[in-house]
């Protein structure tokens, strides 16, 4: 699962950076899926140790009776640009001083190597499968994250577009086992009418919209 919407009025890529919470409409978003998901076999939650994925993990955790784990593999990607405003039009990208962390989209130049968020994204998967075999886990990270080890699962390449990451705010990406073999991956977004329509996957990015980049 993917975090709920954050208080960032700054428009701030806040990245791994501390003292980022929910916003009232992200808790929201964070119960919605709650009752979503109220009658499913869960037996273990998890979260990245940053304080918008575990607030959003609780409300779930509370509805099974269970306390949040936490998981340092489940963390949001490292950026050079964290603690920047990155709208579109203003912001990092028009500062010459940044420019060569934007020379390799493959790598990414500007952060955390793709294929290293794979390696540890995967191993937390193991983890929940392994906390919870047999019965259901939820893990709540963050979009890049997740969309790049969704990527890596299907077969895609790694580097992308970000505006077209399917992972809305809240939402749920899906990996089903049998045993220790990973046989599919679902998709779905039980709090879409409550995530503002710019954000929503393929949206056009607008200015000062920063604030969901990457998140």
């Amino acid at each position: 699962m993917r975090h709920g919407e954050v208080h960032n009025p700054e428009g701030v890529l806040y990245g791994r950076l501390s003292g980022y919470h929910l916003s009232e409409l992200g808790r929201k978003m964070a119960e919605r899926v709650a009752e979503h998901l109220a009658d499913r076999d869960i037996t273990h939650v998890v979260a990245s140790p940053l304080e918008r994925a575990q607030e959003t993990a609780a409300p779930i955790a509370e509805a099974h009776g269970l306390d949040v784990a936490s998981d340092g593999r489940l963390i949001e990607a490292d950026n050079v640009f964290q603690g920047k405003t990155f709208g579109v039009g203003d912001g990092a990208l028009r500062r010459p001083a940044n420019w060569r962390h934007l020379t390799n989209p493959f790598r990414p130049s500007w952060g955390e190597p793709y294929i290293e968020q794979v390696v540890r994204m995967m191993a937390a998967l193991s983890a929940a499968r392994d906390a919870a075999r047999g019965h259901e886990a939820v893990a709540v990270s963050h979009q890049l994250p997740i969309w790049i080890v969704r990527s890596f699962v299907e077969r895609r390449r790694l580097w992308h577009d970000p505006r077209k990451r399917q992972c809305t705010l809240a939402s749920l990406t899906s990996f089903t086992y049998e045993g220790d073999r990973l046989v599919s991956v679902g998709y779905s977004e039980p709090a879409r009418d409550l995530v503002p329509a710019h954000l929503l996957a393929g949206a056009k990015p607008v200015k000062g919209g920063g604030k969901g980049f990457g998140a």
